[in-house]
């Protein structure tokens, strides 16, 4: 062997991350760990690396780390150079990463074929899946050639297959070359119909347009037409709409009129016709002189009431000193109050006389001069109030004097009094005399004296002639509007006979009968006509614009996509194609044939000694139970024990089952030396079925495949590793 597997690193796989495996040697190795250890993932570690990660369907261990992308490297070693060789692969879209010399020491070995040859488990030596396919692929990649007959047939058969496919995909297939060609053929016809159905309608187009252009015109002249009628039936309408609305208005003004006058009538029968007669200059004397002669009323009612006053105030006091001062009943009273005067004023002197001497000697005893202040004011006040006693004592009594004059002077003022208000009271009643026969003489003798009622009734004259003035110019007002209403109303008048002037003398043009007076009936019989007239323009066009717009869209598209010229050029690319797919099916199944030949003669060479290996090898490992490994004659493995009774592999027991394709891998695998150089033989505890004495067999066998391959045997059993060093002393051991 010249490459090997020197070591390898699992950046995320499974439950390791950045674990390094390793080192590897040449021949046989053995890693040992117990379980969980990480021998299954190391081997599926080495199958990824190679060949790709399991998709993550279903619910099998694909050992993706948590959280992580699978991801790592392999490195293989040249045992003569000592040159390394890194490979690795992170997601299966980027495929195998390395150099070109590392990938391609894969390029001789599929998936299938390291499965079922290079990656041994106990279930997988239960049989050999298409066992006639995998003995031909491994003995013609033997051969020596530069590729191997096997593949090569394969990718004849698959070329050869693609060529009579009907799949979609299957440009070149010469199945679906026909059926294009035919398709491209029926196209091309239908493509020429086109073009001349493509001639006929851009004549149609040509002959379109002069109807277009008349169609067109006809319907701006009759819009016209209609547009005038209809303006001429609005301006109609609405002329008579204004002398309906005059005539009403007129109508409405009269009324007003004679409602206006009947209200004058009834509000000048119901006032006085002297006071609607006053002008506003003589309303302003009579009230200037109202002013007066109330302002000279007031003056004298205020002297009534001043006399008055003063009649009452003389009266009572008259009265009042008459009922106080009587002679029988005052003179005792007021001789009992002179007699009190005196004790009290002979006595309260002696009181505080006696209080203050006392009270100031104290106080100069005490040296206390707010007590000797206290005394010297006790004293002051009593000889004060001696003082006092002593004149009212020696005062002589004039009383009686005084009470008669005091009497005469009150009857008198009393008398006066009564006189001055009798004399108010008439000069009051004189004045209001005069102030009637003024009222009676300006013609508010209604107001019977009252100066107050006498400008109720002026104002009252004064708004009634406000009311005549608004009479008068209500009057006015609906006079001038009513002229205003029949100048416009004889302006409308001139406006319609103008329009009817005007119809009449384009009777033709707008389609109203000759000599047939102009109304809104004949104007709407007219645009009806019209209208109708122009709906059926407008079809007739709208269909020549639609016929119109399909052929200019047609013709376009025609003209854009050059379809006749593309399909011809296409259907003769298809028919080379078509030619080229014939002769090349024709070169591969010749090559077919030649390399069906080449394989069967190498399989009649190669494939005897494959079986005679494969029997030594099973008589070695069953230590002689069974002696021979062959094809029998329906093609299918068969096996014959040391009786020479052959039985099938389903009728031999889980151990021999193994042991019998054990050995004939073991077999295919030395004389197909030159397949898959550098990949490993990874056996992952494939013994555990075989007894003691053939599982030492067994180890023999895989010793004696390790001297041409790199054998990675993988175990959790001390004493299998103790029988392989026995078998094979110089093996590698490498412990996880």
């Amino acid at each position: 062997m010249s490459v090997f597997l020197e070591r390898l690193r699992m950046q995320g796989f499974g439950a390791f991350s950045d674990k390094r495996v390793g080192p590897f040697k040449p021949g046989m190795n053995v890693v040992y760990g117990k379980n969980e250890a990480g021998k299954t993932t190391t081997a599926k570690f080495i199958e990824g690396v190679l060949f790709g990660w399991e998709a993550d369907r279903g619910a099998r261990n694909t050992y993706r780390p948590a959280g992580a992308e699978r991801t790592g490297s392999m490195v293989f070693v040249d045992e003569k150079t000592g040159v390394e060789r890194e490979v690795s692969r992170a997601r299966n879209a980027d495929g195998l990463q390395g150099s070109p010399d590392a990938r391609a020491l894969f390029d001789d070995i599929d998936k299938e074929t390291f499965s079922t040859m290079f990656s041994l488990t106990s279930d997988e030596l239960r049989s050999l899946r298409n066992t006639p396919d995998v003995t031909a692929r491994l003995l013609t990649a033997g051969s020596g050639t530069a590729a191997s007959p096997a593949h090569a047939l394969a990718d004849v058969n698959a070329r050869l297959a693609a060529l009579t496919s009907r799949a979609a995909g299957a440009e070149d297939s010469i199945v679906n070359l026909r059926a294009r060609r035919e398709e491209l053929r029926a196209q091309v016809a239908q493509a020429a119909e086109a073009s001349e159905r493509a001639k006929a309608q851009d004549k149609e187009l040509r002959e379109l347009e002069p109807q277009r252009a008349d169609l067109q015109e006809r319907l701006r002249a009759l819009n016209a037409e209609i547009e005038r009628l209809t303006a001429a039936q609005a301006t109609l309408a609405r002329l008579d709409e204004s002398i309906a609305d005059a005539d009403e208005r007129i109508a409405q003004l009269n009324a007003q009129e004679q409602d206006a006058r009947r209200d004058e009538s009834r509000f000048r029968a119901g006032m006085d016709a002297s006071l609607a007669a006053l002008d506003d200059a003589a309303d302003a004397r009579v009230r200037e002189t109202l002013d007066n002669l109330a302002e000279e009323r007031a003056r004298r009612e205020h002297a009534v009431e001043i006399a008055r006053e003063n009649n009452r105030t003389s009266t009572a006091s008259y009265r009042a000193f008459m009922e106080s001062e009587g002679l029988q009943e005052g003179a005792a009273p007021h001789a009992g109050q002179r007699s009190a005067q005196l004790v009290i004023s002979t006595l309260l002197p002696i009181v505080l006389l006696g209080a203050g001497i006392p009270t100031f000697i104290v106080g100069r005893m005490d040296r206390s001069l707010s007590i000797s202040m206290i005394g010297v004011g006790l004293v002051v006040c009593g000889v004060l109030m001696a003082i006092a006693a002593m004149v009212l004592l020696f005062r002589p009594p004039h009383r009686e004097e005084q009470r008669g004059d005091r009497q005469q002077s009150l009857r008198w003022v009393m008398l006066q009094d009564e006189k001055k208000l009798e004399a108010c009271e008439a000069d009051v009643a004189e004045h209001g005399q005069a102030i009637a026969a003024y009222l009676e003489s300006v013609g508010l003798a209604g107001a019977h004296g009252s100066l107050r009622h006498a400008r109720t009734l002026l104002d009252n004259a004064k708004e009634a002639r406000a009311q005549l003035r608004l009479f008068a110019q209500r009057r006015q007002a609906i006079a001038s509007q009513r002229t205003s209403v029949e100048s416009r109303l004889d302006e409308v008048y001139a406006q319609r006979d103008a329009l009817e002037n005007e119809l009449a003398a384009a009777h033709a043009s707008v389609g109203l009968a000759p000599g047939v007076p102009v109304s809104a009936a004949t104007l709407s019989q007219a645009l009806a006509a019209k209208v109708h007239q122009r709906d059926g323009l407008q079809e007739a066009l709208d269909r020549a614009n639609h016929r119109a717009g399909e052929l200019k869209s047609i013709l376009a598209a025609a003209r854009a996509e050059h379809r006749f010229e593309a399909l011809k050029f296409e259907a003769e690319r298809v028919q080379t194609r078509l030619n080229e797919s014939c002769d090349a099916y024709a070169r591969l199944l010749l090559a077919r044939s030649m390399l069906s030949s080449a394989i069967s003669v190498w399989e009649s060479r190669s494939q005897p000694e494959v079986y005679a290996q494969a029997s030594r090898l099973m008589a070695r490992m069953t230590g002689g139970a069974w002696t021979e490994v062959r094809m029998n004659e329906r093609g299918r493995l068969s096996v014959v024990d040391a009786f020479k009774a052959e039985r099938d592999p389903l009728h031999l027991s889980l151990g021999t089952c193994q042991q019998l394709y054990l050995s004939l891998r073991i077999a295919l695998l030395t004389a197909a030396d030159n397949v898959g150089r550098a990949v490993p033989i990874l056996a992952d505890d494939i013994l555990v079925n075989f007894d003691d004495e053939r599982r030492r067999g067994a180890a023999e066998a895989l010793a004696e495949l390790a001297r041409t391959r790199q054998v990675i045997m993988f175990t959790c059993h001390k004493d299998m590793a103790k029988l392989m060093q026995k078998v094979d002393p110089g093996l590698n051991l490498v412990k996880l």
